[in-house]
């Protein structure tokens, strides 16, 4: 009697990758919803937290332990340059990519500078910041062309002389600051907003002035004012 032959087992189905998970941090809602219908549309990744601000966001960030943080750089309450010094500082490994509508060559710098892993702006589109998002998992710098070819520049040393914009000269405290009074702040103000006492903001005003050679507070709040307006107009 012939004996029927073992049918093989089904191959079990290939189990599908994790979804990378990305915590966004933007203080406008309207912002967060559409980055996360954009994520939540793809297959390798999911949005796993949102944050307004960036104590909300370190709070989201220890409960959720995302693969990425995606944040604005301008937010209340502590800056974006402070917030991913915070966020590096509590998780040395946290990858970090900063979209924002300011001006990349402001800011990308002093970005990265700070631990972030990547910069681009909002009016990046969509394809371009989900490629961004993907090229900073997989471990990588992530800048716009524009940036990368002046970064190259920089480093090679081919940068022509005075190119390169006063307002870098400051620290980032002091950049910080001088954005500060280009908003109208007081003294009071800037030192309640970025935890510092009235002395020591007064210290980063004279400072400012001597590296951007400003004759007196009028004139540096003239110059702060005007940078202001000029980062306000692609808003």
């Amino acid at each position: 009697m012939k004996v029927p032959a073992k049918r093989k087992a089904a191959a079990a189905p290939p189990v599908p990758p994790a979804r990378r998970k990305i915590l966004l941090v933007d203080d406008h809602p309207f912002m967060r919803a559409g980055l996360a219908q954009l994520i939540d549309l793809q297959a390798d990744m999911v949005v796993a937290g949102e944050a307004g601000n960036p104590a909300e966001a370190l709070q989201r960030y220890a409960a959720a332990r995302p693969d990425l943080v995606l944040t604005d750089m301008t937010m209340p309450g502590r800056s974006g340059l402070e917030f991913i010094k915070d966020l590096r500082a509590a998780d040395p490994d946290a990858a970090i990519l900063v979209i924002s509508m300011h001006d990349e060559a402001i800011y990308a710098e002093r970005a990265l500078r700070a631990g972030a892993r990547g910069y681009i702006m909002k009016e990046a589109g969509g394809e371009n910041l989900l490629a961004a998002i993907r090229q900073v998992l997989a471990g990588q710098v992530y800048l716009s062309p524009k940036m990368s070819a002046s970064a190259l520049d920089r480093f090679s040393g081919r940068r022509p002389r005075g190119s390169s914009s006063p307002i870098e000269k400051l620290s980032d405290r002091e950049f910080e600051v001088f954005r500060l009074v280009g908003q109208g702040k007081s003294t009071r103000d800037i030192a309640e907003a970025l935890h510092l006492s009235t002395k020591t903001v007064d210290v980063h005003r004279a400072h400012i002035k001597e590296k951007l050679e400003l004759k007196d507070v009028t004139a540096l709040v003239r110059h702060a004012v005007r940078w202001v307006e000029t980062q306000n107009l692609g808003q």
